[in-house]
Protein backbone atom coordinates (compact mmCIF):
# COMPACT_ATOMS: atom_id res chain seq x y z
CA UNK A 1 0.00 0.00 0.00
CA UNK A 2 3.08 2.59 0.81
CA UNK A 3 4.18 1.72 -2.49
CA UNK A 4 1.42 2.40 -4.46
CA UNK A 5 0.86 5.37 -2.34
CA UNK A 6 4.11 6.56 -2.99
CA UNK A 7 3.81 6.32 -7.08
CA UNK A 8 0.16 8.30 -6.81
CA UNK A 9 2.20 10.96 -4.72
CA UNK A 10 4.91 11.12 -7.35
CA UNK A 11 2.53 11.13 -10.18
CA UNK A 12 0.52 14.28 -9.22
CA UNK A 13 3.89 15.87 -8.11
CA UNK A 14 5.30 15.42 -11.27
CA UNK A 15 1.88 16.38 -13.19
CA UNK A 16 2.06 19.55 -10.68
CA UNK A 17 5.30 20.29 -12.21
CA UNK A 18 4.72 19.97 -15.80
CA UNK A 19 1.81 22.28 -15.06
CA UNK A 20 3.69 24.43 -13.55
CA UNK A 21 6.09 24.90 -16.10
CA UNK A 22 2.91 24.60 -18.97
CA UNK A 23 1.65 27.89 -16.92
CA UNK A 24 5.37 30.04 -17.06
CA UNK A 25 5.57 29.26 -20.76
CA UNK A 26 2.20 30.51 -21.74
CA UNK A 27 2.58 33.40 -19.24
CA UNK A 28 6.02 34.23 -20.72
CA UNK A 29 4.59 33.72 -24.26
CA UNK A 30 2.08 36.12 -23.81
CA UNK A 31 4.17 38.67 -22.69
CA UNK A 32 6.81 38.26 -25.37
CA UNK A 33 3.71 38.86 -27.70
CA UNK A 34 2.48 42.30 -25.77
CA UNK A 35 6.78 43.43 -25.48
CA UNK A 36 6.74 42.33 -29.36
CA UNK A 37 3.45 44.59 -29.96
CA UNK A 38 4.72 47.69 -28.23
CA UNK A 39 8.79 47.36 -29.90
CA UNK A 40 6.49 46.89 -33.35
CA UNK A 41 3.73 49.86 -32.66
CA UNK A 42 6.77 52.24 -31.35
CA UNK A 43 8.18 51.79 -34.46
CA UNK A 44 5.18 52.63 -36.36
CA UNK A 45 3.66 55.91 -36.92
CA UNK A 46 -0.49 56.94 -36.91
CA UNK A 47 -1.42 57.57 -39.94
CA UNK A 48 -4.77 60.47 -38.53
CA UNK A 49 -1.85 63.00 -38.88
CA UNK A 50 -1.35 63.92 -35.60
CA UNK A 51 2.35 62.74 -35.82
CA UNK A 52 2.37 60.26 -32.66
CA UNK A 53 3.94 57.00 -32.36
CA UNK A 54 1.43 54.19 -33.24
CA UNK A 55 0.72 52.13 -29.76
CA UNK A 56 0.65 56.24 -27.84
CA UNK A 57 -1.69 57.54 -30.58
CA UNK A 58 -4.61 58.96 -27.75
CA UNK A 59 -6.89 60.97 -30.18
CA UNK A 60 -10.80 59.64 -28.90
CA UNK A 61 -12.45 57.63 -31.92
CA UNK A 62 -9.40 57.87 -34.35
CA UNK A 63 -10.29 55.46 -36.99
CA UNK A 64 -6.68 54.94 -38.04
CA UNK A 65 -4.97 53.93 -34.60
CA UNK A 66 -8.14 51.49 -33.66
CA UNK A 67 -7.29 49.42 -37.46
CA UNK A 68 -3.63 49.43 -37.27
CA UNK A 69 -3.20 48.48 -33.88
CA UNK A 70 -5.52 45.78 -35.57
CA UNK A 71 -3.85 44.58 -38.39
CA UNK A 72 0.06 44.71 -36.35
CA UNK A 73 -1.98 41.83 -33.93
CA UNK A 74 -3.26 39.82 -36.88
CA UNK A 75 0.55 40.03 -38.37
CA UNK A 76 2.26 39.34 -34.95
CA UNK A 77 -1.11 36.73 -34.31
CA UNK A 78 -0.12 34.92 -38.13
CA UNK A 79 3.72 34.69 -37.47
CA UNK A 80 5.08 37.36 -39.17
CA UNK A 81 8.69 38.14 -38.62
CA UNK A 82 9.01 42.05 -37.97
CA UNK A 83 10.38 42.89 -40.80
CA UNK A 84 7.37 41.18 -42.85
CA UNK A 85 5.29 42.83 -40.31
CA UNK A 86 7.04 46.44 -41.47
CA UNK A 87 7.18 45.97 -45.25
CA UNK A 88 3.17 45.09 -44.89
CA UNK A 89 2.72 48.18 -43.00
CA UNK A 90 4.93 50.28 -45.81
CA UNK A 91 3.03 48.82 -48.48
CA UNK A 92 -0.22 49.57 -47.58
CA UNK A 93 0.82 53.10 -45.88
CA UNK A 94 3.54 54.49 -47.38
CA UNK A 95 7.37 55.37 -45.97
CA UNK A 96 5.94 57.83 -43.68
CA UNK A 97 4.54 54.92 -41.55
CA UNK A 98 7.66 54.57 -39.97
CA UNK A 99 8.69 56.39 -36.98
CA UNK A 100 12.17 56.52 -38.15
CA UNK A 101 13.70 56.08 -41.62
CA UNK A 102 15.44 53.02 -42.27
CA UNK A 103 18.91 52.23 -42.48
CA UNK A 104 19.60 51.64 -45.82
CA UNK A 105 20.01 52.28 -49.16
CA UNK A 106 19.35 55.89 -50.02
CA UNK A 107 17.29 56.70 -46.40
CA UNK A 108 21.00 56.26 -44.99
CA UNK A 109 20.96 59.91 -45.90
CA UNK A 110 18.60 60.96 -43.28
CA UNK A 111 20.78 59.57 -40.54
CA UNK A 112 24.16 61.32 -41.77
CA UNK A 113 23.02 64.20 -43.57
CA UNK A 114 21.76 66.12 -40.17
CA UNK A 115 25.53 65.49 -38.39
CA UNK A 116 27.72 66.71 -41.48
CA UNK A 117 25.12 69.80 -41.86
CA UNK A 118 25.94 70.59 -37.97
CA UNK A 119 29.69 69.94 -38.39
CA UNK A 120 29.44 72.63 -41.70
CA UNK A 121 27.79 75.45 -39.32
CA UNK A 122 30.39 74.83 -36.72
CA UNK A 123 33.12 74.61 -39.55
CA UNK A 124 31.59 78.24 -40.55
CA UNK A 125 30.98 79.84 -37.44
CA UNK A 126 34.67 79.14 -36.48
CA UNK A 127 35.77 80.61 -39.62
CA UNK A 128 33.68 84.07 -39.12
CA UNK A 129 34.83 83.95 -35.59
CA UNK A 130 38.05 84.07 -36.81
CA UNK A 131 37.78 86.37 -39.56
CA UNK A 132 36.34 88.65 -37.17
CA UNK A 133 39.27 88.28 -34.31
CA UNK A 134 41.92 89.09 -37.23
CA UNK A 135 40.20 91.75 -38.81
CA UNK A 136 41.53 95.10 -38.93
CA UNK A 137 39.95 97.62 -36.36
CA UNK A 138 39.64 101.22 -38.13
CA UNK A 139 41.08 103.84 -36.57
CA UNK A 140 39.36 106.53 -34.78
CA UNK A 141 40.64 109.91 -33.57
CA UNK A 142 42.60 109.93 -30.31
CA UNK A 143 44.34 106.24 -31.32
CA UNK A 144 48.20 107.03 -30.61
CA UNK A 145 50.36 107.08 -33.28
CA UNK A 146 47.38 107.34 -35.61
CA UNK A 147 46.67 110.56 -37.91
CA UNK A 148 42.81 110.53 -38.83
CA UNK A 149 41.13 113.21 -40.44
CA UNK A 150 39.11 115.07 -38.79
CA UNK A 151 36.55 114.46 -41.52
CA UNK A 152 37.03 111.15 -43.29
CA UNK A 153 34.53 112.45 -46.19
CA UNK A 154 36.89 115.23 -46.67
CA UNK A 155 39.59 112.65 -46.86
CA UNK A 156 37.72 110.74 -50.10
CA UNK A 157 37.12 114.31 -51.67
CA UNK A 158 40.78 114.82 -51.75
CA UNK A 159 41.41 111.43 -53.08
CA UNK A 160 38.82 111.87 -55.67
CA UNK A 161 40.18 114.81 -57.25
CA UNK A 162 43.46 114.04 -57.15
CA UNK A 163 42.29 110.78 -59.51
CA UNK A 164 39.94 112.42 -61.38
CA UNK A 165 42.31 115.25 -62.25
CA UNK A 166 43.67 115.80 -66.25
Amino acid sequence: MMRTLNKASMRRTGLLIVLSVGMVLIMGAGEASSSRFNRLGHQLMCMCGCNQILVECNHVGCSYSDRMRKELQAAIDRGDNDDLILQGFVQNYGNTVLSAPTSKGFNRVAWIMPVVIFFAALAAVVAVVRAWKHRVALATPGTPGVTVPDNPEDEFRRRAREETEL
